[in-house]
């Protein structure tokens, strides 16, 4: 049975559609059967693996409707990696669940069928607390949390975490945070540095050890459609999802 794990936090900006997309690649590069599930209206992370929205079947027909994870998937270039879709159409979905019968665990419905056929199921979530992100937590076993290295960045991550206690409480006690992941790191500024150590204060040991840099290929990827692994493999960027990849499994005795 694969392991889910939402990438979330509400505040944007953080590099979590970077972290979902390029983690996810970089564990399909390691062997691992992957499948990204697109749950950010934004559509980032569809057309950050080259994938078009205008898509027959989304993240909002896996929510809504009666339609299973095997009629969504599409494959990418990346061998091992399968991709459910999404476009502006899920940002209905918010209002549409609020009435929905079983509205917090649909997702999970769908993707307790679905795991057993992944090794890890990645969820990019939407930046905010509400039903879309709630249904991610319900249906996964662990949260990433990546935080910006910059002003203000425990910023709304208290509000998170209040949420994953509620959905531990109510929905999925087994949830865990899988651990924090600092993003967008410039050693040469007194701030990045001030910053890495207040998170590693507030997380504990709940910090991944890996620490991604702010990096301008990791920043040009997404608008070729590529993950960092396949525009430029040989970046900064890209060895630090690599460094990071390698650290989970090993946490993860994968």
């Amino acid at each position: 049975m694969g392991k889910i794990i939402s990438i979330a936090n509400q505040k944007g900006g953080v590099g979590k559609t970077t972290t979902a997309i390029n983690f996810a690649s970089m564990l399909a590069k390691k062997n691992k059967k992957v499948l990204l599930i697109d749950a950010d209206p934004q559509g980032n992370a569809t057309s950050g693996v080259g994938l078009n929205k205008n898509c027959k079947f989304s993240t909002y027909d896996l929510l809504i409707n009666d339609v299973q994870v095997i009629n969504v998937i599409q494959k990418v270039n990346i061998k091992k990696l399968d991709v459910c879709p999404t476009n502006t159409s899920l940002a209905g979905a918010e209002v549409e669940l609020v009435n929905a019968e079983r509205r917090e665990i649909r997702l999970k419905e769908k993707l307790d069928i679905a795991r057993q056929n992944y090794d890890f199921i990645i969820i990019d979530c939407p930046p905010s607390l509400g039903l879309i992100t709630i249904n991610a937590l319900v249906a996964s076993n662990s949260v990433m949390i990546p935080v910006q290295c910059e002003y203000f960045a425990l910023e709304g991550v208290g509000e998170l975490l209040k949420t994953i206690e509620l959905v531990r409480r109510y929905y999925n006690r087994n949830l865990i945070i899988e651990g924090a992941v600092l993003t967008m790191y410039d050693p040469r500024t007194r701030l990045s540095n001030q910053v890495v150590q207040e998170i590693n204060k507030y997380f504990g040991d709940k910090v991944f050890e890996t620490v991604i840099p702010r990096n301008v290929r990791l920043s040009e990827a997404p608008s070729y459609g590529m993950p960092i692994v396949t525009y430029d493999p040989l970046s900064k960027g890209s060895r630090s999802y690599e460094k990071l990849t390698k650290e989970f499994l090993k946490k993860n005795n994968s």
